[in-house]
């Protein structure tokens, strides 16, 4: 296959496995999208899902959050991991928002990266699950596949961005890094992982990852 077939192929598998793709993280507007995804950094969405209601009980927005002080931001989500960081950067950042924005998310990388705690990938999710806008947020899940896949040198996540973004059309950017990250988890995980589950990798897989794999079965 040429890089392009194998491009084709990616797109046409993940639209017959995930022709709805549901969004991981539990939301209703930018803003509780950002805080959510937010919390999500080195924890799992499952837990996240778990804490957000508890804290949108009490904030759902920047001018409630703000009411709220540090210490009883962490103490509701504690469970998330990272707490005194997170806790910090949802009050600095809705005081943000509220000074600098009229309390509204704003739609540009810079603006997005500029408040406390929110790095490139957290200000992609938000562009594209929020506001449609083309991004390609690379998480974890998406690294490894698209090392696994042959389309990147998996350096770094910047690396794997611009490689993403280079093969992909624009317009289906914000449906494939979901539908890359559902499959990641279910039939390409780091651990546990099972090629004759793994139809993608196992059809246009990087010739060293799987001699490594079925060197490892033996």
């Amino acid at each position: 296959m040429t890089k392009q077939e194998k491009v084709e192929f990616v797109i046409k598998t993940l639209k017959e496995i995930y022709p709805t793709i549901p969004v991981p993280l539990d939301h209703k507007d930018p803003y509780t999208l950002l805080i959510a995804v937010l919390m999500s950094a080195q924890s799992t969405d499952v837990r996240v899902n778990k804490i957000t209601p508890l804290l949108f009980a009490k904030a759902d927005n920047p001018y409630d959050m703000i009411k709220l002080t540090v210490d009883e931001i962490r103490d509701i989500i504690r469970p998330v991991g990272l707490s005194p960081m997170k806790s910090k950067g949802i009050h600095g950042l809705s005081h943000i928002l509220i000074d600098k924005h009229d309390g509204q998310v704003p739609k540009t990388y810079e603006d997005l990266e500029a408040l406390p705690a929110v790095g490139h990938k957290t200000a992609a999710v938000v562009l594209s699950q929020a506001f449609g806008i083309p991004a390609f947020p690379v998480d974890t899940h998406i690294h490894r596949l698209m090392y696994r896949w042959g389309f990147t040198n998996g350096k770094n996540v910047v690396q794997t961005e611009k490689d993403a973004k280079r093969l992909f059309p624009e317009d289906i950017w914000n449906d494939l890094h979901l539908q890359i990250i559902w499959y990641a988890r279910q039939y390409s995980p780091a651990r546990g992982w099972d090629m004759e589950k793994d139809i993608i990798t196992r059809t246009i897989g990087r010739k060293t990852v799987l001699n490594d794999y079925y060197a490892k079965k033996k």
